[in-house]
């Protein structure tokens, strides 16, 4: 069964984080996979057949919305633990269309949140995309590119998602983001991993980028990877190091590392823990002594009740389907978040 994570360092007074004499406001950055959102209406420009309420799952307008409140009722509680107003950015994956995103942030669970949504329809054969969901209280989009990951080319007999970049101020401050589903492991981890070293590959490029504009770009790369921390899209195509110590000015750092070294996972599958779902930080963010906005802890939201209790998935995260019989669970990805801090 999955650990506990504890999520806080510092005490929180009056929304504000306190450390040696200096205040902090605390912001959320996360990503979850919401495991096959996909609405009730069969569309047939994409393979959704089995989503319909006459297909393989059976998939009703009670289920749909059973699965809305679901993934409401998770994403209200991200980021609770040191920011009262709740998650400020959060990249989702496996959304059938901007619709179920517009439901998802409409349930009466997040409909006082003030969200707003990019959505970007990517070439996937079954339809399913990435989003960023926002705060429109604290987060302005300013600009908005898909990037064409070319697996296709390497062999692929079907195309991938594209990597999302969103620009915008946060709290007034400049950052950029992708939000990321890279190709899965259908066919064997090594056989398929040249395809997600492609996806590593042009977010390396949109980093480069960046850093030729602003050598202290504050970059993030988040998303459902389909590798683990220690595998080479990460650590060679990304460079990313799990220290920050190890960290260049070109380097990126991921925190997920030291979680997924102490056995924690985001997913499981045949009785072993991957930690697919990561946030991975330039190292701008890493200068803790800036009163700018800087890492400060990443987590995996691992709540007991997202936890399934019987059957063969016991111990997993409680999904939503076994093959084609209904769970009534949320997903079978936890959520990850990182806080990040800025001095007020």
């Amino acid at each position: 069964m999955a650990k506990c994570i504890s999520c806080a360092f510092f005490i929180l007074t009056c929304f504000v984080l306190q450390a040696q004499e200096r205040q902090f406001k605390a912001y959320a950055v996360g990503f979850y996979n919401v495991e096959n959102l996909f609405d009730t209406v069969d569309n047939n420009m994409i393979r959704d057949e089995e989503f319909t309420p006459d297909g393989k799952k059976v998939w009703t307008h009670d289920k749909y919305t059973d699965k809305i409140a679901n993934l409401a009722s998770v994403i209200s509680q991200l980021g609770l633990s040191l920011c009262p107003e709740g998650i400020s950015l959060l990249g989702i994956s496996e959304i059938e269309n901007d619709t179920v995103i517009i439901d998802l942030i409409n349930h009466p669970l997040l409909r006082s949140r003030n969200y707003g949504i990019v959505h970007h329809s990517s070439p996937d054969g079954r339809g399913i995309d990435v989003a960023l969901i926002y705060d429109k209280d604290v987060f302005n989009p300013l600009s908005v590119k898909p990037y064409k990951v070319d697996i296709q080319s390497l062999g692929s007999s079907r195309p991938t998602r594209d990597v999302l970049l969103v620009s915008g101020e946060l709290d007034g401050e400049l950052i950029h983001l992708t939000v990321n589903h890279w190709p899965s492991r259908s066919g064997g981890e090594k056989r398929t991993a040249k395809f997600r070293n492609k996806a590593a590959e042009v977010n390396r490029y949109i980093l480069d980028s960046l850093l030729l504009d602003d050598p202290k770009a504050k970059f993030i790369v988040l998303g459902d990877l389909n590798d683990d921390t220690n595998n080479e899209s990460l650590t060679k195509y990304l460079r990313a190091k799990f220290k920050p110590k190890a960290v260049g000015p070109d380097d990126m750092y991921n925190p997920m590392h030291a979680l997924f070294q102490k056995g924690y996972g985001t997913t499981a599958w045949r009785d072993r823990w991957s930690l697919f779902d990561q946030l991975v930080l330039s190292h701008a963010w890493l200068d803790k002594e800036q009163d700018d906005l800087h890492f400060h802890q990443a987590v995996i939201f691992n709540k007991k009740y997202l936890i399934q209790k019987w059957g063969k998935y016991k111990g997993y995260p409680f999904r939503t389907f076994d093959g084609d019989e209904y769970q009534g669970g949320y997903s079978d990805h936890f959520p990850v978040l990182v806080y990040l801090l800025k001095s007020i």
